[in-house]
């Protein structure tokens, strides 16, 4: 190749041919650019499991630009002399190619796409950002949006893109005469326990997943996590399974359960395919078209699909839509002015805490927890505790495999942290230890006692939530979605009142926390 026309830089969320940086491709004249990088797995400390699901579905993917005859430069992260910054070695590839145009589809990351802005400035190589069409909703088709809503409230977003899809919609109207089937799906299993769950499938290391695992294990033998049990789909092939096993085996009841929660079993009727979305191996408006289907064809009941698409079609959308448009300084939020820093327990799942162990623990095997784990376990304790949400956001992007910072960022900080002060969220998402026993059997086997708030044997949850309504109480009596839990403030004793912040003090004092 003489004379090179378009360097198409494919990052590690974009593996999709069918992305828009392919428009036109030749591939006697382009070159598709991919590179490995150490930076990318340590500017957080990722967990192991996640570093391995991305480069093995990028090694993979290149392998299907090979298969399809593209001219592709691929920089391993083993490579000798890899300079160890996606930034570097891009800056070397441009010197090298020194190509008429970068083409890329919109970065997942605020940063990523500064970065590929300030190397090629600096290289005096114009750049072409296309729009990401994996989505719905445009970034411009959201700021249209937001500029005619005063507020950003998903169920707004979520039936106007219901309309313009016609996605579960019948003459006009919704199917089943409702947007919303979320009072038929907030079920626990109740004290009999879930039975018998159908298992997930898994997909065993190929030769190529293999070689990245020891890789991992050789260059990041520090991080957090165990790869003892990857199994993931890491081709557009397996997506397409773990989709097709997900839509026959546990959608009927995933609509039930969605917020449940059980000892031992990590993954119950969820997909566990948001990775696979997230890095465009599987097309979220193929996923929509299976369980809508599942539905017509009487497979599937409308709470549980209903519930599903709204994940899909409704909040993720939505949250891409409110991290673009809030961007950079979105990050920096910090309503309740939280400072503490992150328990040592996220990182080592050593706690008496019987939820917490449970869902940290399964998180540091699997690299996964359910949206409720994630919202009202791991999540509800840092908000109560007070954890600089920026920290928190670091841990959240780390350590779960799924994790891009488009959808990771506004899930944490304002969905679970409330740092944005309700931009996203009518209210902040607190709760006593009596809701994880509601919805679990966790507490079953814990020393502490959910109803308790004060003494040696009251649930820190418990304490932590009467503690945060009283830290925060001038900052939240004008939020009409708490009046109630204020009101129950108000019936406290002073005397008890002070006996709950003496306990909350003792929690932070005690707990360890700054040493990872």
């Amino acid at each position: 190749m003489s004379r090179i026309r378009h360097v198409i830089v494919v990052l590690g969320d974009q593996l999709s041919c069918e992305a828009a940086a392919f428009d036109g491709f030749d591939a006697a004249l382009d070159l598709v650019w991919m590179a490995e990088a150490a930076g990318e797995s340590t500017y957080v400390l990722s967990h192991k499991v996640r570093i391995a699901y991305f480069l093995s579905a990028m090694r993979h993917f290149a392998e299907e630009l090979r298969a399809r005859d593209y001219c592709l430069s691929y920089r391993k992260l083993d490579d000798r002399n890899n300079r160890g910054e996606l930034s570097s070695e891009l800056r070397a590839a441009l010197a090298r190619y020194k190509p008429e145009r970068v083409v890329v589809t919109e970065p997942g990351e605020y940063r990523m796409e500064q970065m590929l802005q300030a190397v090629c400035q600096e290289a005096g190589c114009p750049l072409e950002i296309r729009p990401d069409r994996h989505f719905y909703c445009s970034r411009q088709d959201f700021h249209k949006w937001a500029e005619t809503h005063s507020q950003l409230r998903l169920e707004f977003f979520y039936r106007d893109l219901r309309k313009k899809t016609s996605v579960l919609m019948e003459h006009g109207q919704p199917v089943g005469g409702r947007w919303n089937f979320d009072s038929d799906n907030r079920k626990s299993f109740g004290k009999t326990g879930p039975g018998r769950i159908p298992l997930v499938r898994d997909f065993p290391p190929d030769q190529i997943t293999r070689e990245v695992i020891a890789l991992v294990e050789e260059k990041f033998p520090h991080h957090p996590g165990s790869l003892e049990h990857f199994a993931l789909p890491v081709t557009a092939l397996a997506a397409q399974v773990a989709l097709q096993d997900f839509v026959a085996h546990r959608l009927a009841a995933f609509g039930s359960y969605q917020d449940a929660m059980w000892g031992g079993q990590p993954f119950l009727y969820h997909s566990r395919i948001s990775a696979a979305m997230n890095v465009k191996l599987l097309d979220p408006r193929v996923v929509i078209m299976a369980v809508e289907d599942a539905y017509h064809r009487g497979n599937a009941p409308l709470a549980a699909v209903e519930g599903f698409i709204r994940q899909i079609l409704g909040w993720r959308e939505y949250v891409r839509g409110v991290y673009w448009l809030h961007m950079p300084d979105y990050l920096e939020r910090n309503f309740f002015h939280a400072a503490e820093k992150l328990p040592d327990l996220y990182w080592d799942a050593k706690t008496d805490m019987h939820c917490l162990q449970q869902v940290v623990g399964a998180t540091l095997a699997f690299g996964y927890a359910h949206h409720i784990q994630r919202l009202m376990v791991t999540g509800l304790f840092a908000l109560l505790f007070g954890v600089d949400p920026v920290e928190v956001h670091k841990w959240y992007l780390a350590i779960y495999w799924d994790a891009v910072e488009w959808v990771e960022l506004p899930n944490t900080a304002g969905m679970s942290q409330f740092a944005d002060g309700g931009l996203m969220a009518s209210k902040p998402y607190i709760a006593s230890g009596k809701y994880i026993q509601r919805m679990s059997n966790y507490c079953q086997q814990c020393r502490y006692r959910p109803e308790e708030s004060t003494g040696q044997s009251a649930c820190p949850f418990t304490t932590l939530y009467w503690d945060f309504l009283l830290r925060h109480e001038s900052k939240l009596q004008d939020n009409q979605r708490l009046r109630m839990q204020l009101r129950n403030l108000e019936r406290l004793s002073a005397e008890k009142k002070e006996a709950i912040q003496v306990r909350a003090r003792e929690l932070r004092t005690n707990l360890p926390k700054g040493n990872y």
